[in-house]
């Protein structure tokens, strides 16, 4: 049974925070220079669109969408290491091109990290084109069809 992709509600902050804590934590040794992704959900949550991925309770993924002037960021993308390969990351991002769709907004763009390869590919396999590089980021968008 697929997960339910649902608004994150301020409840789920500390689940939502663990998840992406798990799914960024193969990252830890590899890059230096990540940030702390998982922190500031609450705010996260009360300020932007937040949507969480989950079956029976269970937070497996989630994604942060700042909607801005013309465009939208998605600021992040995480998914459980035991919920990957199931399709979560594209329900995620589709409800995040659903949510610009209904706002007008034609452009989604995000940063990633040069040493995530496995993200660059995900993201180019999903219609996504890199834009630039600044220092260890890479930044890419998306045009949204209306």
């Amino acid at each position: 049974m697929p997960p339910t992709v649902r608004r994150a509600r301020p409840s789920d902050a500390a689940a939502l925070a663990a998840c992406i804590a798990r799914a960024y934590a193969q990252y830890a040794d590899r890059i230096r220079d990540l940030p702390d992704v998982a922190a500031g959900l609450d705010a996260d949550i009360a300020d932007h669109l937040v949507w969480v991925a989950e079956r029976d309770g269970r937070v497996l993924g989630g994604a942060v969408l700042v909607p801005g002037d013309g465009h939208a960021v998605l600021a992040n993308l995480a998914v459980d290491p035991d919920a990957r390969g199931a399709g979560i990351a594209g329900r995620l991002i589709a409800r995040t091109e659903q949510a610009c769709r209904t706002r007008g907004i034609g452009v989604l763009k995000l940063s990633t990290h040069a040493e995530m390869p496995e993200n660059l590919s995900l993201y180019e396999h999903l219609g996504w084109q890199v834009t630039g590089r600044t220092g260890n980021k890479v930044h890419m968008q998306k045009a949204i069809a209306p």
